[in-house]
């Protein structure tokens, strides 16, 4: 063998031990990343319970807010109503004591 051929061998053994290690590090990086994803999607799964159980009683106080104010403008509807009527009343009894 040549001094050429044994240079090129060793150096195709050096390369492949490289790729090797090389190859062993990328799968451990993709493993921990996929260990990473995973976490990251449990901590979301986690915000999603947690959001819809604060939201829930969020909407119900509004719409709870939503139902006295309805509840106030009707009284109010009805307050001016009787107020009204009674305006209407004071003014035929001074006209009936007007006229007797």
């Amino acid at each position: 063998m040549d001094a050429a051929q044994i240079a090129l061998f060793v150096i195709i053994v050096i390369l492949a031990v490289l790729f090797l290690t090389l190859g062993i590090q990328v799968f451990f990086i993709l493993r921990e990343f996929r260990k990473t994803v995973s976490k990251a999607n449990k901590v979301l799964d986690n915000t999603n319970v947690i959001t819809e159980s604060v939201s829930t009683p969020i909407s119900s106080l509004s719409s709870l807010v939503s139902g006295i104010k309805t509840g106030a403008s009707v009284i109010n509807i009805f307050k001016k109503l009787i107020s009204k009527s009674d305006d209407s009343e004071k003014k035929n009894k001074k006209e009936d004591n007007g006229q007797q």
